[in-house]
């Protein structure tokens, strides 16, 4: 296996000018919230650094996540998996297979000992231990384990891997469980999404191979600059929800109007995501935008929390929310009030004025 070129080296190799080169480092400070000034520090680090190894692991999953990853478009997927990072083991994308596939995995492995990066798509079963899936003629969970041993970080891809998503549901019968279940001694980063959003994705991977750290996590193990926020906070839709106008049904006039989903079961209020700011398709458009409440995909068991259509009851935020029901006719009368008030205070206005006028006159006689 040929020494791993830099990300620079493989951009001039494809004929990219340095000025190209450059404006892509700028897009991806963009892209991960950062300063313009970072810029060059991820100019140094491509020119410097070395591509990392990365070997993506296939568990119980639908592949959504990496359908997901190869749209991506900031940065494109190609520039992350040709250029970016050596993508060595991957049994959806590889051209290899079979004994000559899992050859690879195993050089990588002993090459780039402590080195090397873990991405899981899925996961693993323990029922009947583990037959419920099978890569390579063995239970997943073996190469889970196998693989884990000696990377240096480990990448959940999406809610099936962070959480164990619709596998792992109620009643379970593969027993299929989330990495972290398994995985006890690595540090995981939990990129949860059903799929994850491409541009997420790709966001992550640029940061880690950039600045060789994960980025800051919160405490359920998600990269905060994605997650940190809940999609309500930034919704389209939030003034809509802050003035009580809300969507009675999905073909009613409100829902034409673009009012707020959260009486249809929008679960943007509890939801941390960047589905509002990112959005999907390179920024076209996101579940709310088109017409649907959220789901709550990336939070932990949202498969098994009732109908995706049953509304929030426990949101104690704003007395706005607690009152979804009753806010319009708050609203109107409060606008009732101010209206009978304002006339009130004109009334009173009036008669003084007439008052004072009938004084001064009666004083000019």
């Amino acid at each position: 296996m040929a020494e791993i070129e830099t990300f620079y080296e493989v951009m001039r190799r494809q004929g990219i000018t340095r000025r190209s080169f450059l404006k892509f480092c700028s897009l991806t400070a963009a892209a991960l919230g950062l300063s313009p000034a970072r810029a060059a520090e991820i100019a140094a680090a491509m020119e410097q650094k070395p591509r990392t190894p990365v070997l993506w692991l296939h568990g119980l999953e639908c592949t959504c996540c990496s359908e997901s990853f190869i749209r991506a478009g900031h940065p494109l997927a190609k520039d992350v998996v040709l250029s970016m990072l050596s993508l060595d083991y991957d049994d959806t994308l590889m051209a290899s297979a079979g004994h000559h596939a899992e050859a690879i995995l195993e050089e990588v492995m002993t090459k780039y000992k402590g080195n090397y990066i873990l991405a899981v798509e899925g996961n693993p079963s323990l029922n009947m231990d583990g037959m419920s899936c099978i890569v390579g003629g063995k239970p997943f969970v073996e190469q889970l384990k196998h693989v884990a041993k000696d990377c240096k970080a480990i990448i959940a891809w999406g809610a099936c891997a962070s959480w164990g998503c619709v596998q792992a549901a109620r009643p379970n019968p593969t027993q299929a469980v989330p990495v972290h279940k398994v995985i006890t001694d690595k540090p995981i980063i939990k990129v949860p999404g059903c799929p994850p959003i491409a541009e997420v994705m790709t966001g992550v991977i640029t940061y880690m191979l950039t600045f060789d750290r994960l980025p800051e996590l919160d405490r359920q193990g998600r990269p905060k600059m994605f997650y940190g926020q809940r999609i309500h906070d930034k919704c389209y839709r939030r003034p809509h929800f802050d003035a009580g106008q809300f969507a009675e049904a999905f073909d009613d006039d409100g829902a034409r109007k673009g009012y707020c989903l959260y009486k249809l079961g929008c679960k943007g209020p509890t939801t941390y995501n960047a589905c509002s700011t990112v959005r999907w398709n390179e920024g076209t458009s996101f579940p709310i935008q088109s017409g649907h409440g959220c789901i709550g995909c990336s939070e932990d068991g949202f498969w098994d929390k009732g109908s995706f259509y049953d509304r929030l009851t426990n949101i104690q935020q704003f007395g706005v929310e607690q009152n979804a029901d009753r806010v319009g006719a708050t609203a109107a009368g409060v606008v009732g009030a101010a209206v009978a008030a304002h006339a009130a205070v004109s009334a009173v206005t009036r008669a003084r004025v007439k008052h004072v006028q009938t004084d001064e006159r009666r004083e000019d006689r």
